[in-house]
């Protein structure tokens, strides 16, 4: 096992990791841009390296000077959480050309799965059905009219290197997909550095099902289950529950075993989550995360394995420590993602200085945080300040304890709002109650808030 991990990322993913590499006896290296000099994590990482200034490009995103800090610091792995540097194959490339070993899946398969028209056309072959749409890139605005026309309104125009909800965009009628089209090249070329798209057939009442899987190297690949993540907005997520409720066991564990079949297929390794779209008709193959999610804490809830300790087991050359018979779920675990949004304002982010900062307690409550009272929630970065999660035997008990802690916990700053109003609303509104939310809930059942 590694004696040493630098964990390249900030905030409560970074502190996840510290933690469990803690209980394991590793030591752990705490990057920290200018802006995060006082942050939680690199108090309680063993030592912790300033690597730039707060703008990601010259620091959470700069893989010489985190690779600098993990040569210096003489620690042997680098964890890179999610977002940032953590699905990118150069860096996993890079890390390797200096003998570190990169937390993740291999560079190839990050490569191939990153672009999501290859990653279709390889799930394709291995049996894993897709939503109807073009089987590569779309090269010109003529071609996607042409597809579209074929596949009917509406429709879905999607970065092929997208990710995290970005690159995408919904056309319902034929005179709008040119300047949609034009838009989202834009954008993917923006964001991503590639601005090739793909179109696929766009469902209006679809949940959003993902499956988290673990791969080791010996040919071990087991899945926890599934997450629920319909609840979101502009395509990003906001609630994850599992088991994923109002749906069929029987197509549930149909998604699961694609999942792994198609893990099995690319030879993954690691950590990793098959996400699909659900419908009346049937489960598509959407896109392959090659990271840890945002939200692993309800799959952790509700089996009691420890993600990231597996991650760091199969990166050291071990096998997983548990197999597919091990897993036996229980109950049902709930994830609020606060974030210092304002809902009144189209989800504006909104930086400030925290004054108060209360995070709930009680039984079966999780909270992940890096916030605490004086902690400045900047622009640089990611709006989430905490992950609330809760675990109860059934449904109802586990969404009447998110209920009770969301009305528990206490944020206030100058100038900040958060998700949580919102959120308590979800948690009571009859539609997610009664498991008959979609992806499009939000628009459908709460509009704007105002």
């Amino acid at each position: 096992m590694f004696d040493k991990v630098l964990i390249a990322n900030r905030g409560e993913i970074a502190l996840r990791v510290v933690r469990t590499c803690q209980e394991m006896g590793i030591r752990t290296v705490a990057v920290h841009s200018t802006a995060d000099r006082d942050s939680a994590v690199v108090r309680l990482a063993d030592e912790a390296v300033q690597i730039g200034p707060p703008a990601p490009r010259q620091s959470y995103l700069s893989a010489a000077a985190i690779v600098e800090a993990a040569l210096m610091t003489g620690a042997r792995a680098i964890h890179p959480g999610y977002g940032f540097l953590s699905e990118d194959p150069d860096f996993a490339e890079i890390c390797a050309a200096n003998d570190l070993v990169f937390i993740g899946p291999p560079p190839d398969v990050i490569a191939k799965l990153g672009d999501k028209a290859v990653a279709r056309e390889l799930m394709t072959a291995a049996g894993l059905p897709l939503l109807p749409g073009s089987t590569r890139t779309i090269d010109s605005a003529n071609e996607a009219l042409e597809l579209a026309d074929r596949l009917g309104f509406p429709v879905i125009i999607k970065a092929a290197a997208g990710g995290g909800g970005r690159g995408m965009a919904v056309v319902r009628e034929r005179a709008d997909l040119l300047p949609a089209y034009q838009r989202t090249r834009a954008t993917a070329q923006a964001v991503f550095g590639d601005s090739r798209v793909y179109v696929e057939r766009y469902c209006d009442r679809a949940r959003h099902v993902e499956v988290q899987i673990l791969a080791d190297t010996y040919g071990n690949v087991v899945h926890l289950g599934e997450r629920d993540c319909s609840v979101q907005r502009r395509h990003q997520k906001l609630i994850e529950e599992t088991p994923a409720p109002g749906l069929s066991r029987a197509m549930m564990a149909d998604v699961a075993d694609a999942a792994v079949r198609g893990a099995r297929a690319i030879g993954y390794v690691g950590a990793g989550t098959f996400e699909f779209l659900v419908d009346d008709q049937g489960f598509y193959f959407m896109e392959i995360n090659c990271r840890i999610q945002v939200e692993h804490p309800v799959t952790e809830m509700v089996t009691g394995v420890d993600i990231v300790r597996e991650q760091l087991l199969v990166a050291a050359g071990r096998p997983l420590s548990v197999s597919q018979g091990d897993v036996e779920p229980r109950g049902v675990s709930v994830e609020c993602r606060i974030n210092a949004e304002d809902p009144e304002r189209d989800f504006a982010p909104t930086p400030g200085l925290l004054t108060r900062f209360a995070p709930p307690a009680g039984p079966f409550v999780r909270v992940d945080t890096h916030a605490a009272p004086g902690y400045r929630i900047t622009p640089y970065y990611d709006s989430l300040l905490a992950k609330l999660v809760v675990w109860g035997p059934d449904r109802e008990q586990a969404l009447d304890r998110m209920r009770r802690a969301l009305a528990e916990f206490e944020i206030a700053g100058g100038g900040v709002r958060t998700t949580s109003e919102l959120l308590a609303r979800v948690i009571d509104a009859p539609g997610f109650r009664n498991a008959e939310h979609t992806t499009g809930f939000l628009e459908q059942w709460l509009a704007p808030v105002s």
